[in-house]
């Protein structure tokens, strides 16, 4: 798993397209959540794209888990976030978010490879 972690921590940016492959979500879903949780703020580059870190990932995946898997509403989800303290339950959540953002990077990666195989 740490080797997992490193892979993943090679790339310091990632376009939203990529993000939307490795979450399995849409482009304007990642666009929309950025509106509503404040704390899901991806970096801009110059030419105005955004540009998401590990920790926006992260947080996209604990966004994920809240609305589809917990089935919080948008606002629930956002108070929840906001309520989350530093404890067991949280640590939980964080070690979820990171585990699926390492599988979606691992599906990103071979994905890419498929396509150079084509």
């Amino acid at each position: 798993m740490a080797r997992n972690a490193r892979v993943i921590e090679e790339k310091l940016y990632y376009s939203i397209s990529e993000v939307a492959l490795m979450t399995d979500l849409e482009a304007y879903v990642l666009r929309f959540w950025e509106k509503e949780f404040p704390m899901l703020r991806p970096r801009k580059s110059r030419g105005g794209n955004r540009t998401y870190q590990v920790k926006d990932i992260e947080m996209v995946n604990r966004i994920k888990q809240l609305l589809y898997v917990e089935n919080y509403t948008i606002e629930g989800a956002r108070v929840r976030l906001r309520s989350l303290k530093p404890t067991q339950e949280r640590r939980s959540l964080i070690v979820d978010a990171r585990a699926r953002t390492i599988l979606a990077e691992i599906k990103r990666e071979t994905q890419e490879a498929l396509r150079l195989l084509e």
